[in-house]
């Protein structure tokens, strides 16, 4: 049985600055403070679903700069298999945070050696896709890249998730490759063209449609706060309600989500309880300063989402357990 979890994406040194609000354009603030954590979209979803009990390969690039060794390092600490990850002359993806104390974040990113993951790159790994559950992306590398794995993964017969981020309008003969389109409210807008509001809950199933009708099979509209909208390709559809939480950095809350509903998914789950886990996990993760350094682990997820059901929420938001 095919159960590995494979993502294809970006490998960031995340650079994250907090100040009391973010700046507006042009405007210097006074930050408050320095941090710097492991990130890229691609490695979050990866440490994800490695954290929460999948078997997960990536395929990625790194550059020769001071960051690489420690990202890559970071990455097989958490069990994740890096034989897949090239390294490359020049620097690795750099990504530029700035955060306010609500946990709202702005940010910056450079591609560095991500954006030089290429089609061959993939053509290397032929193993690896063929032999996957599910294929994770997202688009922090090259969009001929991820264009040509979703051909692959077509070929192959391995369903591939996409997170559409950063936001970006995508071809329907994209689409129409992918089994799970995962996008937020603002990259819903970039996909439909729509104007840049919060969309009501009464509009939600007519939103689906329509990237239903520009290509995607399943779509799940991630909307933060207000919880998570799946439409499947079997006709069903359902608002699954958030956990509520105290924010403090949102920083890859989404990637948080798409790395374990991958990782659920893989145990044969039904889509709207892995949509429920992954939404526990993602909830989590807000409480916690950081990318990777936020996931959460199995026990953690499943201790919240007991202790939300029962309304007896403990210190495990804030609490990592031994990792």
């Amino acid at each position: 049985m095919r159960n590995r979890v494979v993502v294809v994406g970006s490998v960031n040194q995340d650079l994250v600055v907090s100040a009391d609000r973010i700046p507006r354009p042009g405007e210097t603030v006074t930050g408050s403070d320095f941090q710097y954590f492991a990130g890229g979209k691609g490695a979050n979803q990866a440490v994800t679903a490695a954290r929460l009990g999948a078997s997960v390969s990536m395929i990625a690039k790194l550059g020769d700069d001071a960051f690489s060794a420690t990202l890559r390092q970071g990455l097989e600490r958490e069990g994740v298999d890096t034989s897949a990850i090239k390294a490359m002359s020049g620097c690795s993806g750099i990504a530029v945070i700035a955060k306010d104390p609500a946990g709202e974040n702005t940010i910056v990113v450079v591609a560095g050696a991500n954006g030089k993951l290429a089609p061959v790159d993939l053509e290397e790994n032929l193993h690896l896709i063929r032999d996957a559950g599910i294929v994770l992306c997202q688009l922090e590398i090259p969009l001929e890249t991820v264009e040509y794995l979703a051909i692959l993964t077509e070929r192959f017969g391995v369903p591939m998730m996409l997170d559409p981020a950063p936001a970006r309008a995508l071809r329907p003969d994209l689409l129409r490759r992918i089994e799970w389109v995962t996008p937020n409210e603002t990259e819903l807008w970039h996909l439909l063209a729509l104007p840049e509001r919060e969309i009501p809950e009464a509009a939600l199933p007519e939103a689906a449609a329509q990237l239903s009708r520009h290509g995607a099979r399943n779509v799940i509209i991630k909307l933060g706060s207000r919880g998570c909208f799946l439409s499947l390709a079997d006709g069903r559809r359902k608002l699954v309600p958030p956990f509520r939480v105290q924010a403090i950095d949102t920083t890859a809350a989404g990637d948080v989500f798409n790395g374990a509903f991958a990782t659920c998914l893989m145990e044969g789950k039904d889509p709207f309880s892995c949509a429920a886990f992954a939404s526990a996990a993602a909830a989590i993760s807000v409480t916690r300063a950081g990318a990777q350094a936020s996931v959460p682990t199995r026990a953690e997820t499943l201790r919240f989402m007991a202790a939300q059901s029962s309304g007896a929420l403990n210190a495990i938001t804030v609490t990592h357990d031994q990792q």
